[in-house]
């Protein structure tokens, strides 16, 4: 947005460039930060605003327009009602003002639609008896003209964002009269006289189209396009980690089967979300609904049926909570069920629905995080419908994972009339994203998958030591130290743990500043001096020889320059750090007017000497990782979803920081495998691990050697338990961070082993199977190394084991010498052959 603009107003370049993010990843809240952003600035970023900065939203359907508006609103805390403006018939104005986001769709620049009718001068329709020209309704000025009079201003810039940009590239198509490309276009290219927007930004899940289609228009550059990590999505725990998909082992019509099954996982979801409410000590509770699909074609007394089906396994279900969002945008009657229409983006905040009838996949853009359930009673050949209408299925109903419940992080389609081999369909799209737009890693898709609960077999003392054990987090987000301080003393004192939290975090910081003011009294008298001074030339032209002569002069700042260089220094230290400051110095000085523009001097100069913000960040760091640890019980007894908050200031850090892992109570397993040719074939189920089935196993597929390894372990004198630690992003699963090409990684080793001393107590080992063949091996080895080194209090061994030659050698981490090696080494496999590996006798 900086360069664009910058490009715009110096040499008239336009520019465009999209953002693309998987289904569900929360493209609108981001576009929301951007909008601040470009109206207020951004300290973390060192965005300065932009005072001219308008913004037209685009899309074509009115309705997705009123929901962006909404979530816009939602999503931020600075901009208001009167910032979001929806475009309407009657509206009227000679320019766009500025630091507002206008909303326009496709309809309202239709040749019919009053915002346009003047502007095509050959209308015939806009002639008076006297043959001249007239405005509708007296209109003074078309849509067109009022962006072309702000396009024109050059105090301003405008920026046209297309939503869902991907559906306004492609050719053909009929809105209204008027091929919906034409009309982007127009506002991309321009429009006779009125010139193209100088800034585009595309939004979209897939949005190759959008790419493609500006590449060949007129008159606009591209720029890099912002494509966010789907990774980070996944691990963010705003999207659910695993798809169960249920379908028939036998031929024949088991609709009437599957669904009863998916009533009973409907009952058995919304009870799950009720008791957790009531353990997290919540009121309401997330009330879940099923998306029942029905064929394009539906007959209404066959879909009666299926909802009295649905009634008879669960009578209290009330008889008004079915709605539909099928085409004909009209109350409907199935069989005896009446079901009214409502619109997609109501469906979530309607808690009343909680049986949902839709056809193909609901309009793009939407999505209903309450729907956990869906039964879908349409053919095989389907598939595309199926997964696009689970694409607005996999938001988290809490936008967050819920720790160690798999059961809440997932979602259920149950599919009646699809085999296996078309779910392999389903199931590689799941996989890819949703939408088949970017590959989600973390995302599992399960068929008929089996629920673990906690093994009764297991003592107590050995969740304890599991909960024990330290695991590291990646930082997730950039944020100024200083402004990361600021806010978790506001969560500490809203929770209570630590009164007045805010003013003795400020405290502490004006303290740093005080010191810094003694440290670099040289460089700040210096600093000041630049601050008040304003240095330049000036020009002496004569007239009768054209020479011209430069003279230097040095003026007094005034108050203007001075308050431009305090708010500059302000965005470097932060804002309310900056302000508390200067008004302690002015009250400490007198507390009047010069006073204060004295000590705003004083900030700005402080803002320019550079070891000052390394030193004030290092002391801000320091004071909020030792709040961290100081409260860290007392944050334990809070909710979860308080207990989310702090995770996430924690992981704010620059550096990876410790975490505590959650307790599992829930997890979803798969029990049976696909082999090459078609067969089904029932997984190995093992004892002894912290979860199981309702026979006291666990089924899990391993290869060759991570079987031999988990048997080995089993067999060992005072074995107790054993735990599968996910591979996946979320709080039940022990991380390791290491370095890989200047990126910070987190390794999640395959097993950990319990065993029980002669003394008694519970031991804990690592034991991770690691192939010292991968690209990654030696730098996930030096992460376990610096683990060991740091943590290995925690555990009896840390042990990396590798197939080789024929046979398996191991890393003893908790060997100084072995870190030593594996420190200074440049090759996996050559510590593995060296001296210092071991035999690990199976």
């Amino acid at each position: 947005m900086k360069k664009a603009r910058k490009r715009w107003h110096e040499d008239g370049d336009k520019y465009a460039f999209s953002l693309t993010a998987t289904t569900g990843a929360g493209k609108t809240v981001m576009a929301a930060a951007v909008f601040e952003a470009l109206f207020h600035g951004n300290d973390d970023y060192d965005f300065e605003p932009d005072p001219g900065a308008v913004v037209i939203w685009f899309s074509d359907d009115p309705s997705l327009n009123e929901q962006s508006r909404w979530r816009l609103h939602e999503a931020s805390d600075k901009l208001t009602v009167s910032d979001l403006v929806t475009v309407g018939t009657s509206f009227n104005r000679d320019k766009l003002e500025a630091g507002k986001v206008y909303f326009l769709n496709t309809q309202k620049l239709s040749k019919n639609s009053l915002l346009v009718r003047g502007h095509d001068s050959n209308d015939a329709s806009l002639e008076a008896a006297n043959g001249q020209k007239i405005m509708p309704d007296l209109r003074s000025y078309t849509i067109w003209d009022m962006v072309q009079s702000t396009i024109e201003d050059p105090n301003l810039t405008l920026y046209l964002v297309l939503d869902e940009a991907h559906r306004g590239m492609k050719e053909g198509g009929k809105t209204g009269g008027d091929s919906k490309p034409t009309i982007v276009k127009q506002l991309i290219n321009g429009s006779g006289s009125v010139p193209g927007i100088p800034v585009v930004w595309g939004i979209s899940a897939t949005v190759q189209r959008f790419n493609e289609a500006i590449a060949g228009m007129q008159g606009h550059s591209t720029m890099p396009n912002v494509i966010v990590d789907a990774k980070k999505v996944q691990d963010s725990g705003l999207l659910k980690d695993t798809i169960n998909l249920d379908v028939p082992n036998e031929a024949g019509d088991v609709s009437t089967v599957l669904l009863r099954r998916g009533t009973d996982k409907l009952r058995d979801i919304s009870n799950a979300w009720a008791d957790y409410a009531k353990e997290q000590g919540e009121v309401s509770s997330v009330r879940p609904l099923m998306v029942l699909q029905v064929p394009n074609s539906p007959d209404h007394m066959e879909i009666g049926k299926w909802l009295d089906v649905i009634f008879e396994r669960w009578p209290e279900l009330p008889p008004d909570c079915i709605a539909n969002v099928l085409g004909e945008h009209r109350k409907e009657v199935f069989g005896s069920h009446p079901a009214h229409y409502i619109e997609p983006e109501r469906v979530q905040e309607s808690e009343w629905v909680r049986i949902l009838v839709a056809k193909d996949a609901i309009s793009t853009g939407w999505d209903c995080p309450r729907a956990e359930v869906m039964v879908s009673l349409r053919a095989a050949s389907d598939r595309t419908h199926i997964t696009q209408l689970l694409g607005r299925m996999v938001r988290t109903p809490l936008a967050r994972r819920i720790p160690g419940n798999e059961r809440l992080n997932a979602v259920d389609c149950l599919l009646p009339y699809f085999d296996k081999k078309s779910v392999e369909a389903v199931v590689t799209a799941l996989m890819a994203g949703g939408d088949g737009d970017q590959e989600l890693p973390g995302r599992r898709v399960l068929i008929n998958p089996c629920e673990m609960k906690p093994n009764p077999a297991i003592p107590e003392e050995v969740w304890t030591k599991l909960l024990s054990l330290p695991s590291q987090t990646l930082p997730k987000r950039q944020a100024r130290p200083v402004k990361r301080l600021t806010a978790l003393a506001h969560e500490l004192a809203a929770d209570g743990l630590l009164p007045d939290a805010g003013k003795k975090a400020h405290a502490e910081m004006h303290r740093v500043l005080g010191g810094a003011q003694v440290r670099y009294a040289e460089e700040i008298k210096k600093a000041r001096e630049a601050v008040l001074t304003v240095e330049g030339k000036a020009v002496k032209a004569d007239v009768d020889t054209k020479a011209m002569s430069f003279d230097d002069f040095v003026e007094v700042a005034d108050y203007a320059v001075i308050e431009d260089a305090y708010k500059r220094a302000a965005r470097i230290i932060s804002p309310d750090l900056a302000r508390t400051y200067s008004e302690r110095m002015a009250s400490e000085a007198g507390d009047d007017e010069d006073e204060l523009i004295d000590a705003h001097t004083v900030v700005a100069a402080l803002g320019l000497v550079p070891d000052i913000r390394v030193h004030l960040e290092a002391e801000a760091e320091k004071l909020a990782k030792q709040w961290l640890d100081q409260y860290r019980v007392p944050i334990k007894s809070l909710s979860d979803e308080r207990q989310e908050v702090y995770r996430e200031l924690r992981e704010m850090s620059a550096e990876p920081l410790d975490v505590e892992l959650a307790r599992p109570s829930t997890w979803l397993q798969r029990t049976t495998v696909r082999e090459a040719d078609g067969t089904e074939t029932d997984l190995p189920r093992f004892e002894k691990h912290l979860l199981c089935d309702e026979g006291g196993l666990f089924p899990e597929s391993f290869n060759s050697w991570e079987d031999k390894v988990l048997i080995t372990e089993l067999k060992r004198g005072g074995s107790v338990a054993w735990y599968r630690n996910p591979a996946r992003t979320s709080q039940d699963s022990l991380g390791v961070a290491y370095e890989d090409a200047d990126e910070t990684k987190i390794v999640r080793p395959d097993f950990i082993f319990f065993g029980r001393l002669s003394d008694g107590n519970i031991v804990a080992d690592i034991v991770d199977p690691h192939g010292h063949h991968l690209a990654d091996a030696l730098p996930k080895l030096i992460g376990l190394a610096k683990y060991a080194e740091a943590k290995g209090v925690s555990y009896r061994r840390i042990e990396a084991v590798t197939e080789l030659n024929g046979g398996y050698k191991l890393l003893d981490l908790k060997e100084s010498s072995v870190r030593s090696a594996v420190f200074a080494a440049t090759n996996a496999k050559a510590l593995y052959e060296g001296p210092l590996a071991s035999e690990y006798i199976l």
